[in-house]
């Protein structure tokens, strides 16, 4: 009987245990979707799958982002070993563009009060391409949407139209359209709603958790993410790259002075590593490398600030059309391009007319300096004699008959004798 009594005891321990140990893994994406973002998710439901989570929360506030990222993110959900839930939250918060492709991909979609999706139809950034492969576009992206949102067993003519016609919806018209399956105002009354009901997974299986009460763990954001994140926003990439530009240029008008090559050289392979994974209009940055090519070239030739401002004006340019994106967070803004390309092209046209012009300017130092300079005789010539030049007493040979007093100019250095000329009476007078 003890043993039996001991058991029952035992079971119910576990059962316990087991109800209090339910936990749940949640991230925070608010922010336009890029790569990094891509990465955090793919992290996140790995790491959730390792550490045996029910389920791992997403709490989403995004204007959209970059297609590419998108599918990745989605392929990661779709193919999650743990049910991904989405919560468009805090209130005020949105899930544009990518943003409805990814809440509609997930396992339990749910949105806070005060909060909106949709105007799901992609876009080009700045150049519409024709007809024909604007429509190839929309419906490729249609299907893709129609895909995931019949699978999830949402309303797929509803999604369709935000693909489409570009339409927006609150969080209770989602709801009423069976485009989300909860609204919620925070996540313990999410995980309430969710607790015991059943959902459908991608691969039509159907499941259902217990998350009344369960901890909540914050997945953080890696050092290197974090980095990563910060290189690839557009406005902060164009700096880095000016900066580099700005002190290799530095390094060539100053050949060892070392620290400004070495900063150069880093800032201008974080640059090009960014613009690896972003998407990149090349003719764009030919437009900023010719406008380089054009401050270099206003030193050289009097244009009289004509090709400054053709370099500033294709800096700006090459700037603004760089990234090709739909999404205004994920480009560079105008007050940026500004910002750089003005101070910049100022900066190196200055730095390259002062090279130049001290290349040309006569020697004035060493044996080159004294070359052309006047002298006085402090002893007659007879030839030879010692005269005064540059603040210093030298040995001189005459071409002439010199006498004390009298100005001399140096036509040669040999050695520690310097060979000069009695200065022409007419010299003197102009002088």
């Amino acid at each position: 009987m003890k043993p039996s009594r001991f058991a029952i005891l035992l079971a119910l321990v576990f059962l316990t245990v087991g109800a209090a140990s339910a936990e749940v893994l949640k991230i925070v994406v608010d922010d336009a979707i890029q790569p990094a973002t891509a990465e955090y998710i793919g992290r996140a439901i790995e790491a959730a799958a390792a550490n045996h989570d029910q389920a791992l929360l997403i709490e989403l506030d995004t204007p959209g982002g970059f297609v590419d990222s998108t599918d990745e993110i989605i392929q990661h959900i779709l193919t999650s070993k743990v049910p991904v839930i989405i919560y468009v939250a805090p209130t005020g918060s949105r899930a544009a563009s990518a943003g409805l492709f990814i809440l509609e991909a997930a396992d339990i979609a749910a949105m806070a009060s005060g909060t909106h999706t949709g105007a799901a139809h992609p876009v080009s950034a700045l150049f519409k391409p024709d007809e024909t492969m604007m429509k190839k576009i929309e419906n490729d992206a249609a299907a893709q949407m129609r895909s995931v949102v019949s699978k999830r067993g949402r309303n797929v003519e509803a999604a369709d139209s935000a693909v489409r016609e570009s339409k927006s919806f609150t969080e209770q018209e989602a709801l009423d359209k069976k485009l989300i399956d909860y609204i919620a105002s925070d996540q313990q009354d999410l995980f309430r709603q969710i607790s015991d009901k059943p959902f459908k997974r991608f691969d039509g299986t159907t499941a259902t958790l217990k998350l009344a009460g369960a901890t909540v763990h914050t997945y953080p954001m890696s050092l290197k993410l974090r980095i990563l994140a910060y290189i690839l926003d557009p406005n902060i990439l164009i700096i880095i790259l000016a900066i580099g530009a700005l002190c290799i240029y530095f390094e060539f008008n100053h050949p060892g002075a070392v620290v400004p090559g070495t900063i150069g050289v880093i800032f201008i392979l974080l640059a090009a590593f960014a613009m690896h994974l972003l998407p990149i209009r090349f003719a764009a940055l030919a437009m900023i490398l010719v406008a380089f090519a054009l401050f270099v070239a206003e030193a050289k030739f009097a244009s009289h600030g004509v090709l400054t401002a053709g370099g500033i004006a294709l800096l700006t340019l090459g700037s603004l059309l760089l990234v090709d994106s739909p999404v205004p967070e994920l480009r560079v803004h105008l007050v940026t391009a500004l910002a750089v390309s003005v101070p910049l092209g100022l900066i190196t046209a200055l730095l390259m007319t002062i090279a130049v012009r001290a290349r040309r300017n006569k020697i004035v130092t060493g044996e080159q300096g004294l070359v052309g300079e006047v002298g006085i005789a402090q002893t007659a010539l007879f030839p030879a004699g010692k005269i005064f030049v540059h603040g210093e007493l030298w040995d001189a040979i005459s071409s002439a008959t010199v006498p004390a007093g009298e100005r001399v100019i140096v036509r040669q250095v040999d050695g520690l004798t310097l060979r000069v000329d009695p200065v022409p009476v007419e010299k003197l007078v102009m002088a």
